[in-house]
């Protein structure tokens, strides 16, 4: 009689699953404690030791999951463009489907998306990848990933027909004047100034728009 094959020890199964589930709560910490570190003391001041206080775990483990710092700071940037494409698509959620004023809150939720801790991060990255040959080709393919996406999402929350002369570039203006808003942010906080800039250019998109008369 031939032996029977013997099942796995159900303790076994089962004590993976929680280990698993713990590595994938520490590579999450981590991941996140390292965009914080980004936006709040930038590139030079966000060292492995620096993220893995944050996150709560040891140095050791840390590098059990990113053995070097540039394999964290790559998977961080990741991590970076996953959340700022969810927080893109959270926002599209909560804005009105109709009225005079939802032109107003498409471009006040684009330019909100370069004002936060994603947007900080991120930029950080980009100072980093001027003298990174590691991060760069890794940085440079994310955000045009992201560019492209949220290109996307602003010409469908906007109605505009790309098929018009000048749309494209109007949508991509629009953005272009989100990220430089988010910039002059980082020195400092001039909400109301922003708020005019905003309304004026969802005035001119309106316009422009409903008229398509782009030359």
């Amino acid at each position: 009689m031939s032996p029977q094959p013997v099942a796995p020890a159900p303790a076994a199964t089962s004590a993976r699953a929680p280990k698993q589930d713990r590595s994938r709560v520490t590579r999450q910490r981590l991941l996140e404690a390292a965009v914080d570190c980004l936006a709040e003391v930038g590139w030079t001041g966000s060292t492995v030791a620096v993220v893995a206080e944050r996150a709560g775990v040891s140095r050791g483990a840390a590098q059990h999951h990113f053995p070097t710092r540039e394999d964290l700071f790559t998977a961080a940037v990741e991590h970076v463009a996953v959340q700022r494409h969810a927080a893109v698509q959270s926002a599209a959620a909560a804005l009105p489907s109709r009225g005079p004023n939802r032109t107003e809150a498409v471009v006040r939720m684009l330019v909100d998306l370069y004002t936060g801790p994603l947007f900080r991060a991120a930029l950080q990255l980009w100072v980093a990848v001027s003298t990174d040959d590691q991060l760069r080709p890794r940085v440079l393919e994310l955000e045009s990933r992201v560019g492209r996406e949220t290109h996307h999402t602003a010409v469908a929350l906007l109605g505009a027909d790309e098929s018009h002369p000048g749309v494209r570039e109007t949508v991509q203006a629009t953005l272009d004047m989100a990220r430089g808003l988010g910039l002059a942010d980082i020195l400092s906080d001039d909400g109301a100034r922003r708020a005019r800039i905003v309304r004026q250019w969802a005035r001119i998109l309106d316009a422009q728009l409903s008229s398509n008369s782009f030359e």
